[in-house]
């Protein structure tokens, strides 16, 4: 069965994250994994049913004394309801060794309609349920994102200017104004960071080559790079973006932009007599007066205004810039007939790479402590603002194959553990005793409670402490 504790995490949002953004995030990771718990369980519960074995219950968030069930009702053999601890959910089926541990049925002959009382096979296929649902439903999900929005791009031929780098890059020889046309042996004919990141953390490569000033060039990165990437300082950072002039689409209030009068619609245009063609330009100027006071040139119109303020001490003037009036993005859909054929392509490589990222981690050249997280790191990929249904259901495809991975690991209770004793039981036609499976369940149980509160204490130290 699936256990998420994930309320407690979800309260720690609202003191990690921007203060705007809490309530929308933990509703969407709330409505996200309560929706896959459910799914996961009714792949147990009616696999269960189909081979007529009884389930006592079927529960979202557990019902745990002392105030047990927020709401309940029974219909036929079966207990549905609310419990009110939010630790995830669960199915309650008769005769099996579970989280619930009730010894007491254990001790019982078994009966007919008993998980205990079924042959191997039948029992294989229950256990297998949850995750193949899981499964499914990812690819599902993300097959119909690409027919619903399609996947956004920024095309080379339309990177007019070519790319901003990120200093990371730019200190391994890549430059402002480059446009990445491979990396390693693959052909890069849009601006996708995400492959890059992928080609060197995860499959090793150290060349690129990139267009410079109608020029190609070669590039090659130190052998430790993937490393470099992958730590959790360089993932805060925006490595790539479209190199655009600096133009004011929003001013904040009480901003020194505000004060200064800058407008929407604005083109900074210098720095203290220092001309500015693009953001970047402008980055490394702030970043060389932060804090300080600086006299901003600022094209409105046909005029050429004097803006004198105060950066902030990170460099900033409190304005969000304008990106979409000049990018041409393009969106590449998927008809309706190929969503499955799309959605499996999508899966399968997510999983290879969650696969491969784990690979790295046992191998010491990704650091576990910079790229584990727990709820706290989940929400934060969710969406700040309400309506950003693209990102919701892009993220919940993907916590849906994870959680089918992660629960096919062959640790005892999980489904995966479950897995392997019943193969152990096809394969030598000898059962594993109840007896066994009990501590195997507790031993399991405490293992998973302790990387829960590792994984989720990785986020509390790297965001109060690091």
């Amino acid at each position: 069965m699936i256990i998420i504790a994930y309320l407690p995490f979800a309260i720690l949002l609202i003191y990690l994250l921007p203060h705007m953004e809490i309530a929308i995030r933990i509703t969407y990771l709330l409505m996200s994994l309560s929706l896959l718990i459910v799914l996961h369980e009714m792949g147990h519960f009616f696999t269960a049913r189909w081979f007529k074995t009884r389930v006592e219950k079927f529960y979202l968030f557990f019902d745990a004394p002392p105030f047990n069930s927020l709401f309940k009702i029974k219909r036929g053999d079966t207990e549905y309801g609310i419990g009110w601890l939010p630790l995830g959910g669960y199915v309650k089926i008769s005769g099996m060794v579970d989280e619930s541990m009730d010894k007491e049925q254990m001790k019982e002959p078994p009966k007919p309609w008993e998980f205990r009382s079924k042959p191997a096979w039948q029992r294989l296929i229950i256990m297998i349920g949850g995750v193949t649902v899981n499964f499914l439903l990812g690819i599902l999900i993300f097959g119909l994102v690409k027919v619903a929005w399609g996947e956004p791009y920024v095309s080379n031929a339309d990177l007019k200017n070519g790319i901003q780098m990120d200093s990371v890059l730019i200190r391994e020889g890549f430059r402002n104004g480059d446009i990445i046309t491979q990396i390693g042996n693959r052909p890069l004919d849009r601006l996708d960071v995400g492959a890059f990141v992928k080609e060197v953390v995860l499959n090793g490569v150290t060349t690129a080559t990139v267009l410079r000033a109608g020029q190609t060039q070669n590039i090659q990165m130190p052998a430790d790079f993937g490393s470099v990437l992958a730590s959790s300082e360089v993932q805060k950072k925006q490595l790539m973006q479209p190199r655009l002039p600096f133009q004011v689409a929003e001013v904040q209030a009480g901003s020194a932009a505000e004060k200064a009068k800058i407008q929407k619609g604005d083109r900074v245009v210098g720095m203290n007599g220092q001309p500015i063609t693009f953001f970047d330009e402008f980055q490394a100027l702030a970043n060389q007066n932060k804090g300080k006071a600086v006299t901003l040139a600022v094209l409105r119109g046909t005029d050429t205004l004097a803006a004198p303020l105060t950066l902030t001490e990170a460099g900033t003037i409190g304005v969000r810039r304008e990106v979409l009036a000049f990018l041409e993005m393009k969106r590449e859909k998927t008809s309706l007939a190929g969503a499955l054929p799309a959605g499996w392509q999508t899966a399968t490589e997510f999983l290879g790479d969650q696969i491969k990222a784990f690979g790295q981690m046992f191998k010491g050249k990704i650091k576990a402590s910079e790229n584990l997280g727990g709820f706290i790191s989940i929400g934060k990929l969710f969406p700040s603002e309400w309506g950003d249904w693209e990102t919701f259901w892009r993220m919940t495809a993907s916590l849906s194959i994870m959680l089918a991975f992660i629960n096919l690991l062959p640790i005892p209770a999980l489904d995966g553990g479950y897995v392997v004793f019943l193969l152990w039981e096809v394969v030598t036609r000898r059962r594993v005793s109840d007896a066994f499976m009990e501590r195997a369940v507790t031993f399991g149980f405490f293992l998973l409670l302790a990387l829960m509160v590792y994984t989720n204490g990785l986020d509390i130290w790297r965001s109060w402490f690091k």
